[in-house]
């Protein structure tokens, strides 16, 4: 592990199909109350057609489960299954995150305003602007072979605490060509983890030309507030695509750490990562450990609150 590892960020990642949505919004293509269907037509249907853009922001479009997690199927074929999948719920009337099905649904809505695959969008429209130059959704085969000649691609391990680490079996948290090409909005973003810090940075900083500050309070705004997460089982504060600062309510909704100010947002990844803005302390903190501990004991929790509160002791914020 160098500091120009690449990693696999898991849902830290999220927050950057939540601004090309608001790139899409600044641009004057879109509204957050369009249904889906204004830009995707055959999402609107099997109970789908007044799903709108907010509500699948804040995990309230009611389809959570309507594709897998993590697949390796072709683009299209996702969109097609989304798009034939039936609500499971009114839209708006409960949370439930969803891990990969809204996200789908955003990314192919930039894809369809844009033409670009999202994969390139992101890639030329955020990444390069931010200086993230190794920071891929869905990375080319020519680039994996560079990567992998220098042995900068870390795979994901799984923990358990009593044994060895070993790389993880699921092969797309791996270091394969095949798991890097994996173009997935919600999960599949690979980058040195400074990059994605380079991302906050930016959002510290105004948006650094990527977007309009009232933008990016408008992405961190709280725009539901206590509501449970029926996928987590607590609640979580939501701004559009974003988690904000929820620690009030339990240990295991302190994604940011105990130290964090109100206003703190961004998101986590499953059992491996964080990345967050801190703009009342003019934090920001990207971490990724390449190991999963995938246990329901509370030992990821533990380290990721005793890391996170640990970088606020040594800058000295209580």
């Amino acid at each position: 592990m160098r500091p120009d590892t690449l990693m696999l960020w898991m849902s830290s990642g999220k927050p950057i199909t939540s601004v090309a949505i608001a790139q899409m919004w600044e641009r004057g293509k879109l509204d957050l109350e369009d249904p889906v269907a204004r830009h995707i037509p055959e999402f609107g249907q099997y109970g789908k057609e007044r799903v709108t853009i907010r509500q699948v922001l804040t995990h309230t479009g009611g389809f959570p489960s309507a594709v897998l997690n993590w697949s390796v199927d072709p683009w299209d074929k996702l969109v097609a299954e989304l798009c034939a999948a039936p609500l499971q719920w009114t839209p708006g009337a409960k949370m439930a995150y969803h891990v990969a099905s809204g996200w789908y649904a955003l990314a192919e809505i930039v894809r369809r305003i844009d033409g670009r695959p999202y994969s390139s969008y992101v890639r030329e429209e955020i990444f390069q602007p931010l200086g993230m130059s190794d920071t891929w959704i869905g990375t080319p085969p020519q680039r994996h072979a560079e990567y992998a000649a220098a042995d900068r691609i870390a795979p994901m391990h799984f923990a358990t605490g009593q044994m060895k680490p070993v790389p993880h079996p699921f092969p797309m948290w791996g270091d394969s060509a095949d798991a890097l090409a994996v173009c997935r909005p919600g999960g599949s973003a690979h980058g040195p983890i400074h990059d994605l810090g380079r991302f906050y940075e930016a959002m510290l900083a105004g948006g650094a030309g990527i977007l309009r500050p009232q933008t990016i309070e408008a992405i961190s705004a709280r725009h539901l507030t206590g509501m449970r997460d029926e996928t987590f089982g607590y609640p979580l504060d939501r701004g559009l695509g974003v988690v904000v600062d929820s620690k009030r309510y339990c240990r295991a909704s302190s994604w940011f750490g105990n130290r964090c100010s109100p206003r703190t947002w961004g998101h986590a990844g499953y059992f491996s990562s964080v990345g967050f803005l801190d703009p009342e302390h003019k934090v920001v903190v990207a971490l990724v450990f390449n190991g999963m501990i995938e246990s329901q004991e509370g030992r990821h929790d533990t380290r990721m609150l005793s890391t996170l509160d640990a970088v606020y002791e040594d800058l000295s914020i209580d």
